[in-house]
């Protein structure tokens, strides 16, 4: 089990939407359409050391900057974490 330290946060990224087109035009497979600047993620565990509380509560929303998003191999499984200097916000329920 992943246990993170140092002010990370492990989390889980949105299952990205397939893309479709309507107008029935093929786009190439490198294509990548334009991405937001920053991402709603849920909380999966994160270091005793954040310096946020509410980032305790599993599965809390959070809004962090994609560019931060680290994604690191643990026994063969990938892990999404972000320091908690790169939460911008946190979506209350």
């Amino acid at each position: 089990m992943f246990k993170p330290v140092n002010r990370y946060i492990e989390i889980i990224l949105p299952t990205p939407p397939v893309a479709q087109t309507t107008s029935g035009i093929v786009l190439p497979d490198d294509f990548k359409p334009s991405e937001e600047r920053y991402e709603i993620v849920t909380v999966v565990s994160c270091a005793s050391d954040v310096r946020f509380q509410a980032l305790a509560i599993p599965a809390s929303k959070i809004v962090v900057e994609r560019s931060m998003i680290e994604e690191i191999t643990v026994n063969n499984e990938k892990i999404n974490v972000i320091l908690d200097n790169y939460v911008v916000g946190i979506i209350n329920k």
